[in-house]
């Protein structure tokens, strides 16, 4: 029987939790030996304990550059040229929204798709460039032209398990202790000074002080870079000096897609998570978005000059009312439409471009995508007999983080 080794390379846990998905088309073939190391990125705190949590062993960095492998999986940049084997190259966000931090003003590529991503003195790294949407091959094409011959549509692994999750939505309401009628109030922040993070201490008061306790539940997701920068313990001092215990925190083992699927309203900001909420229904306020570095053609953009913007002026519960009264389902299914050009067809067009990497023939069986597993509470429901409380103190306790957020 061929036996081939394929290598996961694990930046941050973003990265990480964003070849989930790729990596487990691999995962229950015996010919293929699935691989991980983390490789080296500012905000790598906590790679490791992911690929852990994934039950995968951490092959060292040092030794995973001096070997060879058959197929290379990546959702970032930084050391990929050090790495020998063909490297497919996934983004680790959805949308495209941030410009690039280098170049200035007319210059500056969009972030993942300019060359400083996919080009190394002068040559193409990887092989392939798997991209979620028509769109954003027409994107990688204004910023790095030679990097079209690799350009690859796969679709969006998360947007085809949100959408397949949205019909049991009750289920997972249930599941995490929301109880008929009650409102689920969802805050993501992405990481960086235009995040919903950087004003924090200003939304989060707001949401113990102005909504009712009776009938709304809120929750926080943060991007795990803000942990990785931070330390999870300041970062959880600071949640919890501004709400009091009382908003419950995802941690980074916890899967943040369930929690989208079950909110009521999504307070966000340019991150992914954001941008995902447009396929669920729920109408979304901004509470931060930096104009600035914001790709102008990207759903992000879009989504800005949709959604209403949080004020500090206005009571909160008159802000939400107004965003459910306006929300058009339209306007937000067009824009969700941006994510994935191959809705449904991920694991279909993924699996076909590893196996072409890897020289092998396909399972003779079509992929099986899988469903989003049913969360645990997050909050005491009448006949947990107080387990769901006991998962929210566990929950608020532990570092935050927990999504593939960019």
């Amino acid at each position: 029987m061929t036996s081939v080794e394929a290598l996961v390379v694990v930046h941050t846990t973003v990265y990480g939790q964003r070849l989930r998905d790729v990596h487990a088309l691999l995962d229950a073939d015996p010919r293929v030996r699935v691989r991980f190391t983390v490789a080296p990125h500012m905000f790598n705190r906590g790679a490791a304990a992911h690929v852990r949590r994934l039950g995968g062993d951490v092959l060292p960095w040092a030794e995973a550059v001096r070997r060879r492998f058959d197929l290379v999986l990546a959702a970032g940049s930084q050391g990929l040229e050090q790495v020998d084997g063909p490297t497919v190259r996934l983004t680790h966000g959805v949308g495209h929204n941030k410009l690039s931090p280098t170049g200035v003003g007319a210059g500056r590529t969009v972030a993942g798709l300019g060359p400083e991503y996919v080009v190394w003195k002068g040559r193409l790294v990887p092989v392939a460039y798997a991209l979620a949407h028509e769109e954003d091959r027409t994107e990688l094409g204004r910023g790095c032209p030679e990097a079209l011959a690799i350009a690859e549509v796969v679709g969006d692994a998360d947007h085809d398990r949100i959408a397949a999750a949205l019909p049991d939505r009750e289920r997972y309401r249930a599941a995490l202790g929301l109880r008929p009628g009650e409102r689920l109030v969802l805050l993501c922040s992405t990481w960086g000074s235009g995040s919903l993070f950087a004003r924090l201490d200003t939304v989060l008061p707001r949401l113990d002080a102005e909504l009712p306790h009776h009938g709304h539940r809120t929750a926080l997701l943060v991007h795990p870079n803000v942990a990785a920068a931070h330390g999870p313990r300041a970062v959880r001092a600071r949640v919890s000096a501004t709400t009091r215990g009382a908003l419950s925190v995802l941690g980074p083992e916890e899967d943040w897609r369930p929690l989208l699927v079950a909110a009521d309203f999504v307070i966000g900001d340019h991150g992914s998570v954001t941008l995902y909420g447009t396929m669920t229904g729920a109408p979304i306020l901004l509470a931060a978005y930096p104009q600035q570095g914001i790709n102008p053609r990207s759903p992000g953009a879009r989504l800005a000059r949709t959604a209403p913007a949080l004020s500090p002026h206005h009571p909160l519960a008159a802000q939400l009312a107004h965003a459910a009264e306006w929300y058009r389902r339209d306007d937000h299914a067009a824009i969700a439409a941006r994510i994935s050009s191959e809705p449904g067809g991920f694991d279909l067009r993924m699996r076909r471009l590893l196996y072409r990497v890897l020289g092998l023939d396909e399972p003779a069986h079509p992929p099986v995508p899988p469903t989003l597993p049913l969360p645990a509470p997050l909050w005491p429901t009448a006949d947990d007999g107080g387990v769901g409380a006991s998962r929210a103190t566990a929950a608020a306790t532990r570092a935050v983080s927990g999504a593939s957020r960019a």
